[in-house]
């Protein structure tokens, strides 16, 4: 989280990374290894051969062709090396976002490159590990902006003017049966939205997770899988959006539950509180998440987050609707509404999209936004579109 005192609104800038479930594959053991690989995979007779599903895809998703293109598809090593180009354009900047500031211009946003090995204890003791590396105009966003300048990937040696470099994951991970335990530099639990552009639906970001929410935090954190309809996190961190770094003696704790209410509903809570380092002591914030699946085409999530600077004496309060439609697998359609409110400062803004994939590595994002801030007397509309190839 930043400070941008500019615009009245937003006096505290945020970060997110996001937070999914899914129901885990039944798995099957490496007859040479201790990995193991989701049902389906090529399973030789003393070599585990490759994942199946990997290869070039040749037709578009309209034409039901659903395997990816990938940069170094995972094999027996258990090690992917993948990542993503986005490039984007709007007309205008947000009235209290940090995302997207760079207006009236076709710019990259994220040029990204990971690498990871998945920890899967299914078969016993296994480990991994993820590294991140990303350069574009996201970057100011995306690097440890919670260190003291200088520090990892926060200095003048990552920033080119709109453009900068940035590090935004390095971890190891074990596991072992339904327990696993990262410890590194890891994007946060809390919020919907996240800092990877192609895990959301829209271009642009609500302003609760640039606003309330980190992005990035440096620590330990454990998953356990309690049943199959439970999970449960908890950890600690030096603080938010900090690589290596502690900085004012930042120290937090991490963690949450997400909870399979029903088949199509999941109810997810995290919360950070403690010494946020960067925002002072004496802090909280949590984000509760409600994602429902209305019919096979129909997803609703509602978000609502809080934030608490003790010292600051900063609250703040946002709950974002999303309401998204899965025409077919070439086209979406969503609609997100979202009020934040800064003390006593409310603004609003409703967003219309659709997303356009005419092969499996490949989606544009269009989209228009309307924002409105009452006290300011402020009101814009902004077109938006971007292009995310990934690999």
């Amino acid at each position: 989280m930043k400070f941008d005192w500019k615009f009245a609104l937003a006096g505290v800038l945020g970060a997110s990374l996001s937070f999914s479930t899914a129901a885990a594959n039944d798995a099957v053991c490496c007859p040479t290894t201790n990995a193991s690989y989701s049902a389906g995979a090529d399973v030789g007779s003393g070599d585990c051969g490759q994942k199946a599903g990997c290869g070039i895809a040749t037709e578009s998703c309209c034409d039901g062709e659903i395997v990816p293109f990938e940069l170094f598809p995972e094999t027996c090593s258990g090690v992917k090396i993948g990542g993503w180009t986005q490039i984007g354009y709007h007309t205008r900047n947000s009235l209290a976002d940090l995302f997207n500031q760079y207006k009236d211009h076709v710019a990259l946003h994220q040029q990204w490159v990971y690498a990871e090995r998945t920890a899967d204890g299914a078969c016993g003791w296994d480990w991994g590990f993820r590294i991140d590396a990303m350069y574009g105009i996201d970057a100011d966003n995306t690097q440890s902006f919670g260190n003291a300048f200088g520090k990892f990937d926060y200095s003048d040696a990552f920033t080119h003017g709109e453009y900068g470099f940035a590090i935004p994951q390095v971890y190891v991970e074990v596991a072992n049966g339904d327990l696993s335990v990262k410890a590194g530099h890891f994007y946060t639990l809390i919020g919907y939205e996240v800092v990877t552009a192609p895990d959301n639906f829209f271009y642009s970001h609500a302003w609760t997770m640039n606003n309330s929410e980190p992005f990035t935090h440096t620590g330990v954190l454990a998953t356990y899988q309690v049943d199959d309809r439970l999970t449960a996190y908890g950890g600690w961190t030096l603080g938010w959006d900090t690589g290596f770094n502690q900085l004012d003696n930042g120290s937090s704790f991490l963690g949450g539950f997400s909870y399979a209410v029903h088949d199509s509903i999941d109810f997810i809570y995290m919360c950070t509180a403690g010494n946020f380092g960067l925002l002072g002591k004496r802090a909280y914030s949590h984000s509760v998440v409600v994602d429902m699946e209305l019919t096979e085409r129909l997803n609703y999530v509602i978000q609502s987050d809080l934030m608490r600077l003790g010292e600051e004496e900063v609250d703040t309060i946002g709950i974002n609707q999303y309401l998204i439609y899965s025409l077919n697998d070439c086209w979406g359609f969503g609609a997100r509404m979202e009020w934040w409110k800064l003390e006593g400062d409310s603004g609003y803004n409703l967003t219309a999209g659709a997303n356009w994939k005419p092969h499996t590595n490949f989606v544009m994002r269009p989209e228009v936004r309307h924002e409105w801030v009452p006290s300011q007397d402020e009101n814009q509309t902004i077109f938006g579109i971007d292009a995310i190839l990934t690999y």
